[in-house]
């Protein structure tokens, strides 16, 4: 059964009129820390792309995406962009004054570019909270038809994307900027439901646009932001850039098979791309990129950062973790979603929800996870969803400890095997009571050398 791809529209929505003015090609490459967290909000996860110039994007916090297709998936990702992605400094790579620069470039006949999407892939709003994703971008300065082709994108999928890669736009996506053939324009779409047509009316999606506020989205940094808003009945999607408010998607839109589809897995991965021609793009201007097309133009990301906000009725037991930042510990932290790690691997998994899961874990392996906020109130249990089908009687511990691979562990459980190592199980322990912030690590014990257990997701509780 073939399905159309992800992000490819015909854009039958749009109506623009383009004052096809070339701006001065000026380099700004000013950097601005992640804002601070706002009262009453949590910061779940930031990147501000501090490090050395040339080098790449953090590998604890990105996968960079290489080649013209996910192994399995749809040709030119889907979309009949032209561009090799890949991972040469010259597509990819810190400026050293704090942006990241993500650059197409043209080789004889052949564009590349990059694209990297986040290790994590559950970013997704409590009960009762708001989740903010939020990135300061400066889009490729160029205009006219020198940029037509270029299409500059920040947006998130799915997480049961991963692994399939057949299963869009049912399992949603969130477009909180896109741009094309350098237009002074941002548009924000959200895509869902079955293609074409549906609900969102695929494969154009439910979209809007307007003109960047002030400065032309080319010539400076804007701040673009969405919302998932589940602290109101019905919920509620919406787009801002700099602040101001330009589309609003009603969970009453949908049907409640097409809403849950799209919001009732684990959550999300964010993408940063700048693609080179496609359906975009040409839907407005026929085929692109054109010989008139310069290469070389950078989109520059300051920062992107994801705060959930406290307000709301969270789910019983769950306190309000304190403003300052730290991954909420109560929520589900994706295994693969490790700052470090010692002797396993990641693949793709069956369980619900899809995405990855750790796997090859035997005696010795650990994973680390940095910054992990137990808030005020002490967290008592430690769960996580785990599988095996170790052979040979082979068990093993899995055990927590804080801040430190020697310090004793404040909780374990022993696992067997569960009937396959896709034969998944969440196992609870009891930990001694944790607050505050922390580093964690979970290691694996076994008194033999096979690997005895998969990794899916940890989490804590009460």
């Amino acid at each position: 059964m073939s399905h159309p791809p992800t992000r490819k529209r015909s854009l039958g929505w749009i109506s623009i009129v383009v004052a096809a003015l070339l701006l001065p090609m000026v380099a700004i490459t000013a950097h601005a820390a992640v804002p601070p967290t706002p009262s009453g909000w949590s910061l779940v996860w930031s990147d501000d792309f501090t490090g050395g110039a040339g080098s790449l994007p953090s590998s604890a916090n990105w996968i960079v995406d290489t080649g013209h297709a996910y192994p399995g998936g749809p040709a030119n990702w889907g979309t009949g962009e032209v561009q090799n992605y890949t991972a040469s400094p010259s597509n990819l790579s810190l400026d050293g004054g704090g942006n990241l620069r993500i650059t197409p470039v043209k080789n004889g006949t052949e564009w590349t570019s990059a694209r990297i999407e986040t290790r994590r892939s559950d970013f997704k709003p409590a009960d009762g909270r708001v989740l903010r994703i939020e990135g300061r971008i400066q889009m490729p300065n160029v205009t006219g038809s020198a940029a037509l082709g270029y299409w500059p994108a920040f947006w998130a999928l799915g997480a049961p994307y991963r692994g399939s890669y057949w299963n869009w736009p049912g399992i949603g996506e969130f477009d909180i900027m896109e741009n094309v053939n350098g237009i002074n324009s941002v548009w924000g779409v959200l895509h869902c439901g079955v293609s074409p047509g549906g609900p969102c009316n695929e494969t154009t999606g439910l979209g809007a646009s307007r003109a960047c506020p002030g400065s032309s989205c080319q010539s400076a940094f804007h701040t673009y932001r969405f919302e998932w808003d589940r602290a109101v009945t019905p919920n509620q999607l919406r787009w801002y850039v700099d602040g101001q408010q330009f589309h609003s998607v009603s969970q009453a839109q949908f049907d409640a098979g097409t809403w849950n589809a799209m919001t009732g897995h684990q959550g999300y991965f964010l993408l940063l791309n700048v693609a080179m021609g496609g359906a975009f793009p040409n839907a407005l201007a026929g085929q692109t990129p054109t010989a008139a097309t310069v290469s070389g133009r950078p989109m520059l990301v300051d920062y992107v950062a994801v705060w959930q906000s406290g307000s709301g009725t969270p789910p019983t037991g769950t306190p309000t973790p304190p403003p300052g930042g730290g991954v909420d510990a109560r929520s589900t932290i994706q295994a693969e979603r490790y700052q470090a790690q010692s002797g396993t691997a990641v693949e793709t998994t069956t369980d619900t929800g899809g995405g990855q899961n750790v796997s090859q874990i035997g005696n010795g392996n650990w994973l680390r996870f940095d910054g992990v906020n137990f808030g005020t109130a002490a967290a008592t249990q430690f769960k996580a969803r785990v599988a095996s089908g170790a052979a040979g009687g082979a068990s093993g511990l899995v055990q927590v400890r804080l801040d430190s691979l020697t310090a004793a562990p404040i909780g374990d459980f022993a696992l067997g095997n569960t009937g396959g190592w896709q034969s998944w199980r969440t196992v609870p322990a009891n930990i001694a009571g944790v607050t505050g912030t922390h580093t964690v690590y979970v290691t694996f014990t076994s008194g033999q050398p096979a690997d005895f257990v998969n990794l899916n997701w940890i989490t804590f509780g009460n």
